[in-house]
């Protein structure tokens, strides 16, 4: 205590005064404006209503037709197959990823690599076909969504990856009877993330 002096221990008590007083004050302006507290309704929770001014100007999304609903931006790619009226029941699918190592990259960790899905380049689709032949298969890729129809199945399979639609590989094994598509992913930071 010796080194306090006179000022900052007046400080203190001065402090302590100036915010027990206050708590006091709170708490009977509590108890007074019971009455104001109870006639709010549910127009006065959140931020205070914009002018018509400052809703000009902080506007992120702006629609390019007054009467859309939606932009094609919130609308998922591929929900145009879906036809819930359709009876053909889905087949049975699996996604596997794929990733081109070498032994550089397993023996000497040259690359940075690892076995993370974040460095695989490519995605298999194997879906099982049962009693369908290659003919009859109409396969669609798009860059988030893969349509495939047979006379007896249909498929509409959102990807957990975008991907490149015109360099996949599709490939139809009858004696297995199954179809395995190939596609190469497409990520914004492939070119700095695979090297």
């Amino acid at each position: 205590m010796e080194g306090l002096g006179v000022s900052s221990i007046q400080s203190l008590q001065a402090l302590s005064a100036l915010l027990s007083t206050q708590q006091e004050d709170e708490d009977d302006e509590d108890c007074k404006n019971v009455a104001a507290c109870a006639q709010l309704g549910p127009g006065q929770i959140g931020p205070p209503p914009k002018t018509s001014k400052d809703k000009e100007v902080s506007t992120a999304y702006m629609k390019k037709n007054s009467k859309d609903i939606w932009s094609e931006e919130e609308v998922a790619e591929g929900s145009q197959y879906d036809d819930l009226s359709d009876p053909r029941p889905q087949p049975e699918y699996e996604i596997i990823l794929k990733q081109s190592v070498g032994t550089e990259d397993l023996f000497l960790g040259l690359s940075r690599k690892d076995p993370s899905s974040m460095c695989c380049e490519a995605m298999l689709v194997k879906i099982k076909l049962p009693d369908t032949k290659a003919t009859d298969v109409a396969l669609d890729v798009r860059e988030k969504f893969l349509d495939l129809r047979t006379p007896k199945y249909k498929l509409g399979l959102h990807l957990p990856h975008s991907v490149h639609s015109q360099e996949g590989k599709a490939q139809f094994f009858s004696e297995r009877e199954e179809l395995e598509v190939t596609l190469l992913m497409n990520r914004p930071m492939d070119s700095i993330n695979l090297q």
